[in-house]
């Protein structure tokens, strides 16, 4: 805050769930400038462009996969919240205790306010239940996913393990179940990197000089992202490289204009 007359925006990183929540609630209150948690909105950001991009890849539709997202940290959560925002009705969430579920015990109250909104199915228990037949796996915790678990999805699912150094399940493994698999590391294909949306997103805040960072200028950004993979799709090249000196304007002024709307 005492900072904020020498910054025109806040990028926050590194700063643990649930307390990132109330700290980031906090300073947008606060400051009258876009202030943003990366690894929060940046990944679920990221996160959305790429499953847009397979689902072009593999001509599925978004608002129909069952997605089951494990970890409910601050990139857990904001992923949710992302996919929900972006149309997806079937979205599971586990923490370590098992599948968020109403009247579940051992949950704080961001993950209570989750379950209410999340696993339309109701279904309870741990990775085995949420799995099973599901279309997408979203891997933001340091569990560790078994073979035969993945043999349970969907037919031509997709993996996203993204745990860093060490994914929920290995991509070659990952590989003999899902046609697409993603992961957080740049020595494997199709890399979830922040760097995909954060300079970009404050590129078009500050250039359309907004105060907050909305849900829909989030949504953009992803819209933005997946614009510059489509142009090279494939399945190894669901999201830009983060190389590509495309994919910063272009999220810069999909975000600008979304602010001026």
């Amino acid at each position: 805050v005492r900072l904020r007359p020498s910054f025109g925006a806040v990028n926050l990183e590194d700063v643990s769930a649930p307390r990132c929540f109330e700290l980031e609630r906090r300073l947008v209150e606060a400051l009258d400038c876009p202030v943003m948690h990366d690894d929060q909105h940046g990944t679920a950001i990221v996160v959305l462009a790429a499953l847009r991009g397979a689902c072009a890849t593999m001509a599925r539709e978004l608002g129909r996969l069952r997605v089951v997202i494990t970890g409910a940290g601050a990139a857990g959560v904001a992923c949710a919240e992302i996919l929900l925002a972006a149309g997806v009705a079937d979205v599971t969430v586990l923490d370590s205790r098992g599948i968020l579920v109403p009247g579940r015990p051992g949950m704080n109250a961001v993950k209570a306010d989750l379950a209410e909104r999340t696993n339309p199915r109701r279904v309870a228990g741990a990775e085995a239940e949420a799995l099973a037949g599901a279309d997408v796996f979203i891997g933001l915790s340091c569990a560790t996913i078994p073979e035969e678990l993945l043999a349970t999805m969907a037919p031509e699912p997709m993996v996203f393990a993204l745990s860093n150094p060490d994914p929920e399940v290995h991509p070659d493994l990952a590989g003999r179940y899902a046609p697409i698999v993603a992961t957080g590391r740049s020595d494997f294909p199709n890399q979830i990197n922040n760097v995909l949306a954060f300079p970009g997103i404050f590129r078009g805040a500050l250039d359309a000089g907004a105060t907050r960072i909305t849900e829909r200028m989030k949504l953009a950004a992803a819209d933005a992202i997946f614009a510059v993979a489509a142009e090279d799709l494939a399945a190894d090249r669901i999201v830009p490289s983060p190389f590509d000196p495309r994919v910063a304007a272009s999220v810069a002024s999909a975000v600008a204009q979304a602010a001026g709307e």
